[in-house]
């Protein structure tokens, strides 16, 4: 988890929260924090230069006083602030390269009302190197998202084809906010599991299916319990397809963690089928954290 926590600042409520959330983060790990703020070029045939200048002059005199704020309140913590000339996942992806986190609102000045998750959050979660981070609107008040200490780091986790860096961050995370893992694994029943004589599932083939799985997990999970041995781990099966799976157990986390295949294409750049939807509905903030395909 080497590399500045980067975070990206609009002024919004939003994205504040989100800045919040990063510089714990950026403490935790003994880090810099980077607040970034990025003002799109306006178009000379619409605005004149003077006026080109004033929108640029006050997204540096909004970053400026975001950045003097979170210096005031944390004063052990390094903070440094960029105002990038560009639109904001443009700057966002800029500034994050050689980053160690990027963290933002899941949604910022350009939403609505039911908005769940805006289009720069989705494009950095979906292009970026680096682990993202999107923080929706805090649901405590009095501590925001790292507010109860008793809140645990959840993973959506495949057993049968575990990707290594998103657990690596997810154990991480746990071992460093001393917390437990709760490894989520979603399962399905076997195309052919019906019974012969009815359209329903014996309760004692379910349960050995069930068996099955939660063996498959214990199995793939060893190599990660001996190198974090202080990490409490909480195998959790579940039935049901593994977006729904993931939103649900979200409801009691203070993170989840969540995998991407990174991109070989340009074309390829998007969100998974699960990725998505758990963006879009989670009950906390979720890393996407990126891995070579499988």
């Amino acid at each position: 988890m080497s590399g500045a926590v980067v975070a990206g600042v609009d002024g919004s409520q939003h994205s504040l929260t989100a800045a919040e959330w990063a510089a714990r983060e950026a403490a935790r790990r003994g880090r810099v924090l980077r607040l970034v703020h990025a003002s799109p070029p306006l178009p000379r045939r619409v605005s004149p230069v003077p006026g080109a200048d004033a929108w640029q002059y006050v997204g540096e005199q909004m970053l400026g006083q975001t950045v003097a704020d979170f210096r005031a309140r944390d004063p052990d913590l390094e903070i440094d602030g960029e105002h990038i000339a560009a639109e904001p996942a443009e700057a966002l992806l800029t500034a994050a390269a050689g980053a160690g986190l990027l963290v933002v609102g899941a949604r910022g000045w350009g939403g609505f009302d039911g908005l769940a998750v805006g289009s720069v959050a989705l494009r950095v979660a979906a292009m970026a190197q680096c682990p993202v981070v999107t923080v929706p609107e805090a649901r405590r008040t009095g501590g925001g998202w790292d507010g109860a200490h008793t809140d645990e780091v959840q993973l959506g986790f495949d057993a049968h084809a575990p990707a290594e860096a998103p657990a690596d961050f997810a154990f991480r995370a746990a071992q460093e906010r001393g917390v437990p893992l709760r490894v989520v694994h979603a399962w399905a029943l076997p195309p052919a599991s019906p019974s012969v004589w009815m359209l329903t599932v014996l309760e004692e083939d379910r349960a050995m299916w069930e068996d099955q799985e939660s063996q498959v997990v214990s199995d793939a999970l060893r190599p990660w319990r001996e190198r974090y041995p202080e990490v409490t781990v909480v195998p959790d099966v579940i039935l049901l397809n593994p977006a729904e799976a993931l939103v649900r157990a979200s409801e009691r986390a203070g993170l989840l963690v969540i995998g991407r295949r990174a991109a070989t294409r340009p074309t390829e750049l998007r969100l998974g089928p699960v990725a998505h939807p758990v963006l879009h509905h989670a009950h906390c903030p979720v890393a996407v954290v990126p891995h070579p395909a499988l």
